[in-house]
C-alpha cells in the first residue's frame, strides 16, 4: 500500500508538471518576443520573468533541494530580465528543469518523501517540496495561459475535448 501512494503521488505529481509545461509552451509560443517581455505596470512579471522564474524555482526546489544537486539560483536575475533572452531559449530551460524535476520525483521512495530538506529556509518534508512546487508552477502557469489570452484574444483550446458551452457563450 505504502508503494502505491507512493507512486500515486509521484506519478501525480510529475504528470501535472508536464502538463502545465505543455501548456505553458503553447501559450508562449502564440506571443511574439515583444509580448513575453510586455508588463502593464513596473511591479508586474512579464512572461519572459516567469518563465525563468519557474526554472529556476524548480531547480532550487526538486532537482536541488529533494534530488541534492548543488543550487546555483540567482532568484534576483530571473526577475531583472527585461527582453534580452528569446522566448525559445527560457522554454527550452524550463523544459530541462523540468525534466531533471521529473526525473528526481519519480526517484523518490516512500522512506524519502518523508525525508526533512531546508530550501530557502524552511525545513519540510522531500513531498511537501514537490507539492509547493506543482502547486507554484500551476499558478504561475495560469498567468502565463492569462497573459497569452489577454494579448491574443483567442482561445487556447485545452479543454476543446468536452466539447459544449465555449467561454464566447453565456451560461443559463
Amino acid at each position: 500500500m505504502e508503494n502505491e501512494l507512493t507512486d500515486l503521488f509521484t506519478g501525480s505529481a510529475a504528470r501535472r508538471l508536464a502538463q502545465y509545461m505543455d501548456r505553458i509552451r503553447l501559450s508562449t509560443n502564440r506571443l511574439t518576443e515583444e509580448q513575453v517581455w510586455m508588463r502593464g505596470s513596473g511591479n508586474e512579471n512579464a512572461v519572459g520573468n516567469l518563465l525563468l522564474h519557474l526554472a529556476g524555482n524548480v531547480r532550487q526546489w526538486i532537482v536541488s533541494g529533494v534530488g541534492g544537486v548543488p543550487d546555483v539560483r540567482r532568484r534576483d536575475a530571473e526577475f531583472a530580465a527585461s527582453g534580452d533572452i528569446p522566448k525559445s531559449e527560457m522554454l527550452a530551460g524550463l523544459q530541462s528543469a523540468v525534466d531533471e524535476a521529473i526525473a528526481v520525483i519519480q526517484a523518490q521512495s516512500a522512506l524519502q518523501l518523508g525525508e526533512k530538506v531546508t530550501i530557502q529556509g524552511y525545513q519540510i518534508s522531500k513531498l511537501e517540496a514537490i507539492f509547493h512546487v506543482v502547486e507554484h508552477f500551476a499558478l504561475h502557469a495560469g498567468q502565463i495561459m492569462f497573459a497569452a489570452k489577454m494579448f491574443t484574444h483567442e482561445d487556447l483550446g485545452f479543454y476543446r475535448h468536452l466539447g459544449g458551452i465555449t467561454h464566447s457563450q453565456k451560461t443559463p
